[in-house]
């Protein structure tokens, strides 16, 4: 079956918002063997959005129109849709009795236009917006199936799950199905990798693989084609094996949606350990990206930021002398601010950055250089790395390096 993916909104052309949602929706379909041919994006304009329409009925059996369901006037996707598939838009009563109680329990005042996103098809399904108050449509004619789902990502995504998944897996099922797995790598680049599996990507039919470069780690998706999910999870592990053979001591973590600090806050839970950070150069970076995940106050109950030596001296009680004599890019400094944190927080765990993010030189050492320690009840490491880039990408690579560290700790 082939699909096309419309993407509605002049905020998309313009650049303004990046269409994030066009990946989600290539995956959640190519995973339910619905294969996307082509993307498009239009702006709201209702003309244009039916040629789009016209274009895309002629090549594609399901279409997706993602955006302009909300209450403004350049909304026109349910609009322009239902004209063209001569439909009649109804008012959905439970979409109508969301958007009622939304406006009740914030004591505001209900406008007529926040109504548009209660309308669908008559002879259409609404897919409740559990994460919104856009009702989705689904609807289907003789020859073509329609899917209209909201703009906002933590919208549409929430919908497609719970409301489109499950009804195109009933309208349209596939003897063949896709099965993709994720595999995240740190410490090698993506170049280096595709090096290390060059004969494997040559050679590559089913399963397939695909690398990817993101900040400061690359993923690999395996993906195989299958009439038998057993037999399609079995090509997976045997590719894998093969793969991890090779590169698996860059290995951290499966999936999609997860992340190196994920990974390191589950480590930390299961192994009951607590960590504190104090931050120089990184100035809080490392603490904010672990408040990301949730449930994390049970590892991490607050650390420090101590940009100037007065502040490394006056906070975490560091000897000024000490400061003076290796200064504050060094590993003396470094250890001091892991071992005084973690005795101030009182933490199993401490970890520190100190470094000279640029652009200018500090203390004789050029931008990049980085110190980071890891200090525990019975020990103080450190370890020197250079960072290339610009400041924000040193920043980043530094907290990434200090969670690579704490991973390998606990894993001991």
């Amino acid at each position: 079956m082939k699909a096309e993916i419309i993407a509605v909104g002049t905020e998309l052309l313009l650049g303004q918002v990046v269409n994030t949602n066009a990946t989600f929706l290539s995956e959640e379909l190519a995973a339910l063997g619905i294969d996307v041919y082509y993307h498009s994006v239009v702006g709201d304009n209702p003309d244009r959005l039916a040629e789009v329409l016209v274009t895309a009925e002629k090549r594609s059996e399901l279409i997706v129109l993602c955006g302009g369901l909300g209450p403004t006037e350049d909304d026109l996707t349910k609009q322009v849709a239902a004209q063209h598939l001569g439909q009649e838009l109804v008012r959905d009563p439970a979409g109508y009795a969301q958007l009622d109680t939304f406006f009740k329990t914030r004591k505001g005042v209900m406008t007529e236009n926040n109504l548009r996103q209660t309308l669908v098809f008559k002879e259409g399904i609404a897919l409740p917006n559990n994460n919104g108050l856009a009702v989705g449509i689904f609807y289907q004619n003789e020859t073509h199936a329609y899917l209209l789902l909201p703009g906002p990502p933590s919208e549409l995504k929430k919908m497609v799950l719970e409301q489109a998944v499950p009804l195109l897996k009933q309208a349209f099922p596939q003897k063949e199905q896709l099965i993709s797995r994720v595999l995240r790598y740190y410490g090698i680049g993506e170049s280096a990798l595709a090096a290390e599996l060059a004969d494997l990507i040559e050679e590559q039919s089913n399963p397939t693989i695909a690398p990817y470069a993101k900040p400061n780690e690359v993923t690999l998706r395996l993906t195989v084609k299958t009439t038998v999910p057993e037999e399609g999870i079995k090509q997976l592990d045997e590719l894998e094996a093969v793969i991890q053979s090779r590169v698996g001591t860059f290995f951290y973590g499966y999936g999609e949606q997860n992340s190196l600090v994920e990974v390191v806050v589950d480590l930390l839970k299961t192994k009951g350990k607590t960590i504190t950070a104090a931050e120089s150069l990184t100035a809080g970076l490392f603490q904010a990206i672990l408040g990301t995940v949730p449930g994390v106050s049970e590892v991490f109950p607050g650390g420090f930021v101590t940009y100037s030596a007065v502040m490394k001296s006056k906070l975490l009680d560091i000897d000024p002398e000490l400061l003076a004599q290796y200064g504050t890019v060094s590993a003396e400094c470094a250890e001091a601010m892991a071992v005084q944190a973690r005795l101030a927080a009182g933490t199993d765990y401490a970890v520190s950055f100190t470094g000279v993010a640029g652009p200018d030189p500090l203390e004789n050492q050029p931008k990049g250089t980085v110190w980071i320690a890891l200090a525990s009840a019975s020990e103080v490491k450190s370890a020197c790395y250079t960072f290339s880039r610009d400041r924000a990408y040193i920043r980043h690579s530094a907290v990434m390096a200090g969670l690579d560290r704490i991973r390998k700790e606990l894993l001991r």
